[in-house]
């Protein structure tokens, strides 16, 4: 039997309207656990390769005698599948919406903190689209008492197609060339901040957080954030859970290749007039896209350094410590760590064939050639496969998990530390070692404490299976308290301070701090990807 019922639930937003949305209850106590509104619009209708436009503020959503009814799901970008086939069925490129969890009870006088969850998918796929009742336990018996705001954004080549001709057209438009999916976070960010107050949330007090490239993505919106005015900043922390700032994206002529890729795949001539080719680019489904872009080589679709959201200093300002000043005088605190064995997950996403030549093609597929050069010399000299793989296909995947997670991660501290960040206390690194049993919805057993699975610990079950156990939540006790005041705003330390030191939660559950014995190995492989 399920653990939750749920009920309709009208929420009067005073100017902006009046919402249906859903109540989940108790269904042993019948007491309501927080109420769940899904698939509300942040922007308008999406266009295809155009950034997207601003609701205006008068925009109303409903009224007392006909609330709008937002108890779905937010759109499903068309994508690729992950372990199995893609769904079609639920695709809608008009994806711009986002889902939101508000706590029950009376909210705090200053308004509820709030949570901006950026899901993962390598940008290439996923969804915010968890059931009604997946954080009814955390927002209910947990210290955890925020808003989530989980937003739906553009994926693959609809959010990351870069080329000159869509550079050329969107300057003539005065608008955004690429990084679309990226504008979409930043729309649904803004939205949030302008109108959580309706919603009971502090609009002074949002924590952008986000797993996997929603982690890369959440520096990417801290990166931007932190450099605009103040009186336009939003952010106050960030949780990056499982990735990092990455390298310094290709320019627009590095995406180029694959751009033209896209279009010979498309039986789109290359012969024809830029705006030709847009035309038919966007005319094309999004089946046969999404189908074109499984075959491609180049078949990562990855953001594009535009001088506009990704600033082309953006890894420099990190290793000459201007950003860490930037931090400071705006005082962000930064949540980052990682899993036990990322390895295992990352290297199930398009693996390639048993072969050096194979791996290195691979990684190509998302980092620039010139960056994949040096880290395949620093780490297979020879060609010859290292000790540490056991085969090539591993190899991968643990190389994929040291650009995504150990290395950037530990580079990043490093050169956060030397500009001025206290690592322990700005800055707050932390390893899970330890895995809950729900997670073996996420991955198999035999993948350990891989990528992915401490979603179930963040999100205190996330709704998988039967969630966490009586003993896995006293376990868990500690991590969800730290977690639930860094949202709050409180001041969070760990007891032992240093670049290396880092928050762990061990293999049998008991929390200790860390002396990072990666440190020196991913200090190697920042240096070779973003000196």
């Amino acid at each position: 039997m399920a653990k939750f019922s749920k009920s309709s639930y009208t929420l009067d937003l005073g100017e902006l309207g009046c919402i249906e949305g859903l109540s989940v209850t108790d269904r042993s106590s019948s007491n309501v656990l927080c109420h769940y509104f899904g698939g509300i619009p942040y922007a308008h209708p999406v266009e295809r390769f155009r950034a997207p436009r601003h609701l205006p503020l008068s925009h109303r959503y409903g009224s007392k005698e006909q609330p709008a009814s937002y108890i779905g799901q937010a759109g499903v970008c068309p994508q690729p599948g992950f372990i199995g086939l893609p769904n079609p069925s639920i695709w809608d490129e008009d994806c711009l919406q986002l889902n939101i969890w508000i706590p029950s009870g009376d909210r705090p006088a200053e308004g509820w903190p709030v949570l901006f969850y950026i899901h993962g998918g390598w940008l290439q796929f996923g969804d915010p689209n968890l059931v009604p009742g997946a954080l009814a336990e955390l927002l209910s018996e947990t210290a955890f008492k925020a808003i989530v705001v989980m937003p739906a954004y553009r994926l693959n080549a609809f959010g990351f197609l870069a080329g000159k001709e869509l550079e050329d057209e969107a300057r003539g438009n005065n608008e955004a060339y690429s990084n679309f999916g990226f504008w979409d976070q930043r729309t649904a960010l803004e939205w949030t901040h302008d109108r959580i107050t309706s919603f009971g949330g502090d609009k002074d007090n949002i924590t952008v957080a986000g797993y996997s490239a929603g982690s890369y993505s959440t520096f990417q919106q801290l990166a931007y954030d932190v450099y605009l005015p103040e009186r336009s900043a939003i952010i106050k922390r960030v949780a990056m859970l499982s990735n990092g700032p990455g390298v310094q994206p290709r320019s627009t002529d590095g995406h180029q290749k694959q751009f033209d890729e896209l279009l010979r795949w498309l039986d789109i001539p290359l012969s024809l007039s830029p705006a030709e080719k847009l035309s038919r680019l966007r005319k094309v489904p999004s089946r046969q896209m999404i189908s074109a872009q499984s075959s491609m080589k180049l078949h990562e679709f990855r953001p594009v350094t535009d001088g506009s959201f990704i600033s082309k200093d953006i890894i420099q300002s990190i290793n000459d410590g201007s950003f860490a000043k930037q931090l400071i005088a705006r005082g962000i605190k930064i949540m980052n760590g990682e899993v036990q064995s990322e390895h295992y997950l990352y290297g199930a996403w398009r693996t390639p064939d048993w072969s050096y030549d194979a791996v290195y093609e691979r990684l190509t597929a998302d980092y620039p050639e010139s960056k994949v050069k040096k880290l395949m010399e620093l780490r297979v000299p020879g060609k010859k496969l290292p000790a540490f793989a056991e085969d090539w296909p591993d190899l991968f995947g643990r190389l994929y998990a040291d650009v995504q997670v150990h290395d950037l991660e530990r580079g990043f501290a490093d050169r956060l530390s030397k500009g001025g960040f206290t690592i322990g206390k700005d800055l707050l690194r932390y390893r899970i070692d330890w895995r809950a049993k729900c997670a073996d919805f996420i991955a198999p057993p035999d993948w350990k404490v891989t990528h992915s699975t401490d979603r179930a610990i963040w999100f205190w079950g996330c709704g998988l299976g039967q969630g966490l156990t009586v003993g896995e939540k006293k376990i868990l006790e500690e991590v969800n308290g730290v977690f639930a005041r860094f949202v709050k705003g409180e001041d969070v330390q760990w007891s032992q301070q240093g670049p290396k030191m880092m928050y762990r939660l061990k293999s049998n559950g008991e929390m200790d701090m860390w002396e990072d014995d990666r440190w020196e190995r991913g200090l190697e492989g920042w240096n070779v990807m973003n000196e």
